[in-house]
């Protein structure tokens, strides 16, 4: 099934021309990213998808019959609202269902009751309100009676995905989800988790992430959005870079043909006449189109530095005993480390576990309670915060640069300007003239990286360095860091970027316990889970003794209850109850059934955790029957 058709679509702003006569399709099950760098008009693309901006010509064809839901970096919410309350104000028939359910139990109209169970079966939607809370679990939000307004931004964001998540899952139409960065402010373990859900979702899936763990995990179709065009790669993310290595080599090609012929012509043209034949007009205008491809500027991500930082001394950075805590909740424990000259560490852990913290009271930002840290003399810090720049609203970008210094010191007494330099980071010549109020959210983000890099820090301190950072610069960004000669710290959850650039990480594993793990950051996942599976075996086999000595315990006998009359609303309960109960046990029926047939694992895992709830809540019913008969 096809969902939408673009033909020739062209979108400019003033001189600017973001994409020229791109064509594409998405049609059903397509799990697509798009990788670009930023202010090439991705979100653009999407709000057109959207219905939000109008493209310049072309058109967007999208199938009636589908609903386009969008996950945006922009979460609108009510602040009064508990985030049981925000999840529920989905507009779709499950939802609706529980809506009735909910609202039956509490009433004392036994139409209303039967009303809802129908609605309830028709939809299916008895496990989604369970499936709601375990998607809130994964995500780490537990507490449903929080109030919005209460929430931290990376909460607010998890809420809103968990919301998205459960309205794709709820709604039975047919679904494009747009997603946008959806892994910023999720750790790593969350970002899994969502990897593991999006990757065997049956979704149709448009997707910007800069993850590329993430990206060849979930996607099998990259669109590359480049110099005004759009290309389709089918295939992995190396399949992709394959492919734009091909074009860009072949690309090169044409432009070393055309400088030969651009020559010649060259001198032809100085040679001829003002008079001009209809066949020299011809040849002209040959000559133009050919200047046009010879002087095509393939420039990019090719300029290598030799940096000429200040030399670090014997003493760089030791960390001796430090302790911090918040209240009761311990960050660092008796945390010792001396870094060296040279190093790459990466900092893993789950939000909240401190890592952010620790940055802090290296650079002297923030107290310890114990301890003591020594710095070495020659330590020049550079630090890339989540808090981005500080700017004058009509500053130009090369300006900005260019207060630090006019040139960028290399070896051997060599220099490079402030405008080479922005080149490298992608800031083509038209963009360095531009106020950097005009510049995208993204590109103030990368030109951050660029006022910190610039400096010419000796040790280097990253908090979350990829959040809102493109595929090409941070692709720059590995190349520079790899070439860096002096320390380097990077707190991150984007695995693929660690692993390029770190050989050591520290991980927070909670109550202020920070382990020293020589290797990449998978490395140090893969022995984690080791450790976990073993850990589960070994409790596994602890806990059946005491099973099978729970199984065999007396039971003790019942105490004699005095009959009493039911009340209107326990009659009303009974009624209800005897309606539901056989509902709840023709769904255990089909599980069971399913169960017989079920050659997937994964599957069965489900089957059996949903028989599990399923087997409570009928119990609990049962129970709650029998107190009310024998009242």
């Amino acid at each position: 099934m096809n969902y939408v058709t673009a033909e020739n679509l062209t979108k400019s702003y003033g001189l600017k021309v973001l994409f020229k006569n791109i064509t594409f399709n998405v049609n059903e099950g397509d799990k697509i990213a798009i990788v670009a760098k930023n202010g090439s008009g991705k979100s653009t693309l999407l709000k057109i998808l959207m219905g939000k901006e109008i493209a310049d010509s072309g058109s967007v064809v999208i199938n009636k019959d589908i609903q386009v839901v969008l996950f945006d970096q922009e979460i609108e919410f009510n602040s009064s609202l508990t985030v049981e309350e925000f999840m529920m104000t989905l507009d779709s028939p499950p939802i609706m269902a529980v809506k009735k359910y909910h609202h039956a139990l509490h009433t004392e109209n036994p139409d209303d009751m039967e009303k809802a169970l129908a609605e309830m079966e028709i939809h299916k939607a008895w496990d989604l309100e369970n499936e709601m809370k375990q998607i809130l679990s994964q995500l780490k939000i537990t507490d449903l009676e929080a109030k919005m307004g209460t929430l931290s931004g990376g909460q607010i964001k998890r809420v809103a995905l968990a919301k998205l998540l459960t309205e794709t899952r709820a709604e039975h139409r047919h679904i494009l989800l747009i997603m946008d960065e959806p892994t910023n402010h999720l750790d790593v373990e969350m970002v899994e988790w969502l990897e593991n859900y999006l990757s065997k979702a049956k979704i149709t899936l448009l997707l910007v992430t800069h993850d590329r763990y993430f990206l060849d995990s979930v996607c099998d179709i990259i669109w590359e959005m480049e110099d005004q065009n759009l290309y389709v790669h089918n295939g992995s993310y190396a399949t992709y870079l394959e492919n734009k290595m091909i074009r860009e080599d072949n690309l090169n090609s044409t432009i070393d043909k055309a400088n030969n012929l651009y020559r010649k012509e060259l001198e032809w043209m100085r040679r001829q006449p003002k008079a001009r034949t209809t066949k020299s007009k011809s040849r002209i205008d040959d000559f133009y189109e050919t200047e046009k491809v010879a002087k095509t500027d393939t420039r990019k991500e090719k300029l290598e530095l030799e940096f000429d930082m200040k030399r670090l001394g014997n003493k760089i950075l030791e960390l001796q005993h430090i302790d911090k805590s918040y209240g009761d909740k311990v960050l660092l424990k008796d945390f010792s480390y001396q870094f060296q000259r040279g190093e790459k560490v990466g900092i893993v852990g789950k939000n909240g576990a401190g890592k952010s913290t620790l940055l802090n009271i290296i650079q002297g930002l923030e107290p310890y309670d114990k301890g003591r840290i020594e710095t070495g003399e020659t330590i020049k810090f550079g630090y890339f915060s989540q808090k981005g720049l500080t700017y004058k609203e009509d500053e130009r970008v090369i300006d900005f640069i260019k207060e630090i210094s006019e040139n960028f010191p290399l070896a051997n007494g060599r220099t490079i300007s402030a405008s080479q330099f922005l080149r490298l980071f992608l800031f083509d010549d038209q963009t360095q003239y531009s106020p950097i109020s005009k510049l995208s959210g993204g590109e103030k983000r990368r030109l951050h990286l660029m006022y910190v890099l610039y400096q010419n820090p000796n040790f280097l301190i990253f908090d979350e360095p990829t959040n809102d950072l493109d595929l090409p610069t941070l692709t720059v960004l590995e190349n520079f860091l790899q070439q860096f000669q002096g320390s380097l710290i990077i707190v991150s959850h984007d695995r693929y970027f660690i692993d390029r650039v770190v050989d050591h990480v520290l991980a927070f594993e909670g109550d202020g316990e920070i382990r020293d793990f020589v290797g990449t950051f998978s490395e140090y996942r893969e022995m984690k889970s080791k450790e976990q599976s073993k850990k589960g075996q070994e409790e596994i086999r602890t806990e059946l003794p005491k099973t099978e000595k729970k199984d065999t315990a007396p039971i003790p006998a019942k105490t004699a209850v005095p009959q009493r009359k039911l009340s209107f609303k326990e009659q009303r309960e009974l009624e209800m109850i005897d309606k539901e109960i056989p509902v709840i046990e023709k769904r255990r029926s089909e599980i069971l059934e399913q169960l017989n047939n079920e050659t997937d694992y994964e599957k069965i895992a489900q089957l059996s955790a949903e028989l599990e709830r399923i087997g409570g809540k009928l119990e609990e019913m049962e129970l709650r029957w029998l107190e009310l008969q024998e009242a």
